[in-house]
């Protein structure tokens, strides 16, 4: 979620769920891994956080995100992630979601931003055709990136988010070990996340599971983080970045909220705006 100057997103996500009161949370995260590594407040957050600046890469227009469920494990996994992660791309980009259009500020070299007309959802794809390898690498990822552009047919498309689901008892990239929550990265046709099972996160972890009464609240908090990101910066370091080194969600990482869209009431996270110079939740 944090990107070092390569382009490469090597931190923690979000914070515990100590501290959290009502809707929100107030207790800081620290960073793990990041080009500027520090431990802050939401307070200190909001005040100490940059403007993003443009790079002069590409922008997602339209953005469309495609889910890839990797892994023969998902048959026997009851939590219901599917089902969640689907209702929460089918209510962004609707007419009652102003939280994506955040975005739509940061515009690419045309001077056009991101448009948002109907759910951003593309597909969803099952690939449980054989288990997903138990500690697959970061190249490993990717290429199920790829496959998962080439099963939809939209390899190439800058507007297309891969997202990668890992199935229960896997370590992608090495997590929880390696200091993320999750990252998006672009493989050199796509621009695709590494979403872990969220769930396996040890006690004491960032990632925050069980966030304002949600089982699954760190499924629609972290994978929101890496979905606006994606649309502001879909090839990680040449879109929209401050010149701390982060993206719109990093810094932004505290004071979660319900978010409600048509599709139900989900727990997410607020994003930058240069236009508000702070963090925001909705437009």
């Amino acid at each position: 979620m944090r990107m070092n100057r390569n382009g490469r997103i090597a931190a923690a996500a979000v914070l515990m769920a100590a501290g959290l009161v009502g809707a929100t949370a107030s207790t800081g995260a620290a960073s793990a891994g990041s080009q500027r590594a520090g431990t802050y407040t939401a307070a200190r957050a909001a005040q100490a956080g940059e403007n993003m600046e443009y790079g002069g890469g590409p922008v997602q227009l339209h953005p469309k995100v495609y889910l890839v469920f990797w892994g023969s494990q998902w048959k026997s996994d009851t939590n219901g992630i599917p089902a969640y992660l689907t209702k929460v791309f089918n209510g962004l980009g609707t007419s009652s979601d102003n939280w994506s259009t955040i975005t739509s500020q940061y515009t690419d070299s045309s001077g056009q931003g991101p448009t948002f007309s109907g759910a951003v959802l593309g597909g969803v794809w099952m690939d449980n055709a054989k288990a997903e390898p138990t500690n697959p690498s970061a190249n490993a990822v990717a290429n199920e990136g790829n496959r998962g552009a080439s099963h939809f047919g939209v390899s190439g498309n800058g507007d297309a988010q891969i997202v990668v689901l890992s199935a229960h008892g896997t370590h992608p990239d090495g997590w929880p070990s390696s200091g993320f929550c999750a990252y998006h990265d672009y493989s050199g046709s796509v621009s695709y996340t590494n979403m872990p099972y969220q769930l396996d996160a040890p006690a004491g972890s960032r990632c925050p599971n069980n966030l304002l009464g949600n089982k699954l609240s760190a499924f629609s908090i972290v994978e929101g983080h890496e979905y606006a990101e994606s649309i502001t910066d879909p090839q990680a370091g040449n879109g929209w970045v401050a010149p701390n080194g982060e993206e719109i969600g990093d810094q932004c990482e505290a004071n979660f909220q319900n978010v409600t869209l048509s599709t139900g009431t989900f727990p997410m996270q607020p994003i930058w705006s240069n236009n508000a110079n702070g963090c925001v939740i909705h437009n």
